[in-house]
């Protein structure tokens, strides 16, 4: 490594939710843990991956699901700050761990180190009217949208919308507490969606949006990190080959592409909103215009984060765990080419997309390089714990996210 990190400066992994089996978790405690820093995570027992691995130094079992009162959120992180017993560096893995340290940083700034940001600024990110608004303002393309607030909205605009739409949870900590839809939803029909919005209650916390044909898009990533003021320290682009739920949900096999052009688009969107610290990014190019039209905005690590690697050796964690503790993030072309591979989810995914019609012209012919999210040589015991814990659980999460799909799609 051209550089070293502070080996004084701990990292936590804070996430809020019932969700075992993250890998981004996993690839976060990899890559810094790989440098010397002293890791700890927050977890939901002492038996998911994140715990078992061998660069952990200590899981801190909390057991949350997302819908807590941001008081007690507060006492539990500086509970366990306490116990660390030196300022670390907070890694957010979700949307919720991301807006309460943003919204609390006064409460947390002793105890913890993080980017300093605007309180209210990733909420609104993170929230689909939020960041369809704020595209809205810079000038920033992307897919048209409707927010109902009755069942009457819903009904006026299934009788002009073209069909299929899409269906997302409109706010990040309420797709926990009252989640209208289990993730990105395709539906196929005005009775498809009349159906489905009789169970979103009286104000109704979904967004509906434009479907960007399968068949004329494809799926494009940013990853970064931007430092105080706003400029990119560390800056990445890939194309993803498949995600599960199919199109809509985890990045399950992705490439490192060059793009200049979503670069530039990203990096002027955040200087222009003033954003600093780790973003994720998903953009659907669509064919038929030509335009790069953002999706989803994540104010904090995504889940595939090391796909991307700079030739230097940084990644957007090891980016800010740098910048943070005062040391100089070095430079460096990102690693073309190169593939990542989640195991657990990525064969379903071969599977449906095989029938589904999508490509990606731009991922290349041969990988470069293969970075697994589970297996590592160096850190056996994870993958090793995903199979114990998927075996039964996860196939049953993936037939119900299937389920979910079809229903959406006006399937059985």
């Amino acid at each position: 490594m051209p550089f070293s990190a502070d080996h004084a400066v701990p990292a936590l992994i804070v996430k809020f939710g019932d969700y075992p089996l993250h890998h981004g978790g996993v690839g976060a405690i990899r890559s810094l843990g790989r440098l010397g820093v002293p890791m700890y995570a927050i977890t939901e027992d002492p038996y998911t991956p994140a715990a078992s691995s061998r660069y952990l130094r200590r899981a801190f079992v909390w057991p949350t699901t997302g819908t807590e009162e941001p008081d007690r959120l507060v006492e539990g992180l500086l509970r366990i700050g306490k116990r660390i017993g030196r300022p670390a560096v907070l890694v957010p893995t979700d949307e919720e761990a991301a807006v309460l340290i943003a919204e609390r940083q006064k409460e947390l700034g002793d105890a913890f180190l993080f980017p300093r940001v605007e309180a209210g600024l990733p909420r609104r990110l993170a929230s689909k009217q939020g960041l369809h608004e704020l595209c809205v303002e810079y000038g920033i393309p992307t897919p048209a949208a409707s927010f109902p607030q009755s069942y009457d909205d819903i009904e006026r605009f299934a009788r002009t919308a073209r069909f299929p739409v899409v269906a997302k949870n409109r706010e990040a900590f309420v797709r926990r507490a009252r989640p209208a839809v289990n993730g990105t939803t395709r539906i196929a029909s005005r009775e498809v969606l009349l159906s489905l919005a009789r169970d979103w209650g009286e104000r109704p916390g979904v967004i509906l949006q434009e479907y960007l044909p399968r068949e004329e898009a494809e799926d494009w990533i940013v990853h970064a990190y931007f430092d105080a003021d706003s400029n990119p320290r560390a800056l990445f682009t890939g194309v993803k080959v498949r995600s599960w739920p199919p199109h809509a949900g985890m990045t399950a096999n992705a490439y490192v592409v060059d793009n200049p052009e979503l670069a530039d688009l990203a990096a002027r969107f955040i200087k222009q909103i003033g954003f600093t610290g780790i973003i994720d990014l998903d953009l659907r190019f669509d064919r038929r215009d030509g335009q790069y039209k953002l999706l989803d905005f994540n104010p904090r690590m995504g889940a595939q984060f090391r796909l991307f690697e700079s030739e230097a050796g940084v990644d957007v964690v090891r980016a800010m765990h740098l910048d943070l503790t005062g040391r100089t993030v070095p430079e460096g072309e990102q690693r073309a080419g190169h593939r990542y591979i989640v195991e657990n989810i990525d064969l379903p995914a071969l599977l449906a997309y095989r029938r589904s019609g999508y490509t990606t012209p731009h991922a290349p012919t041969r990988a470069s390089g293969t970075e697994l999210a589970w297996l590592a040589g160096d850190d056996p015991l994870p993958f090793l714990t995903m199979l114990a814990r998927f075996v039964r659980p996860g196939a049953k999460h993936l037939y119900q996210l299937w389920r979910t799909s079809r229903r959406g799609n006006g399937g059985g």
